[in-house]
């Protein structure tokens, strides 16, 4: 089964980055306030990206380079793909 790193827009109009399997279970599980701590109280969330990954471990490593990334770049990589 193929590894997901994702973005989900978060209510309060922050943006969280994320791995999983399957991402509309887990925006699902977000929104329903069993997700991360952090989107617990800034839910409902959408999913605005989402990028294959070979394995896991690609994933992760994928996550933490978007999680370094600035709140404008982030958004500029939210533009290279339409239809998340």
């Amino acid at each position: 089964m193929p590894w997901f790193v994702y973005i989900v827009r978060c209510a309060d109009e922050t943006l969280y980055t994320g791995v999983s399997t399957d991402v509309d279970r887990r925006a699902k599980a977000h929104s329903a306030g069993r997700g991360a701590k952090y989107t617990r109280s800034r839910s409902p969330v959408t999913v605005v990206y989402r990028e294959p990954c070979p394995d896991k471990s690609a994933a992760l490593r994928r996550e933490g380079e978007i999680k370094k990334l600035t709140r404008k770049e982030k958004l500029a990589l939210l533009e290279t793909q339409s239809g998340a």
